[in-house]
């Protein structure tokens, strides 16, 4: 079975590109086997794999981001590991927005 290939072209932080280029060696692993792994399992699950969230630390820099982007204010929430979460029922402007930017 022939299958057709697609190149596929993101923009990252240079920063995040070089820990999880580092962080997939030690795994066996390169870009182009990760993201299949990812998109499959995202096809298998017919949702994305994992709940996004905001660690802590960025719970400040979020809200500073939030009023210069002119969203209505939002509380951001934060579960039991203290990582920050945006309720995407209710304020489906700013969760786009945080996923998609």
């Amino acid at each position: 079975m022939t299958t057709t290939k697609t190149i596929l072209s993101i923009e990252m932080d240079k920063v995040v590109e070089e820990r999880v280029a580092q962080l997939l060696e030690s795994m066996g692993l390169n870009h182009d086997t990760a993201i299949n792994m990812y998109y499959k399992q995202i096809i298998s699950e017919q949702r994305l794999p994992f709940q996004p969230s905001a660690p802590q630390f960025y719970g400040k820099q979020m809200l500073d981001l939030i009023k210069q982007k002119g969203i209505p204010n939002a509380t951001l929430s934060a579960d039991e590991n203290g990582h920050a979460f945006i309720d995407k029922e209710k304020h489906p402007d700013l969760y786009d927005w945080a996923v998609h930017g």
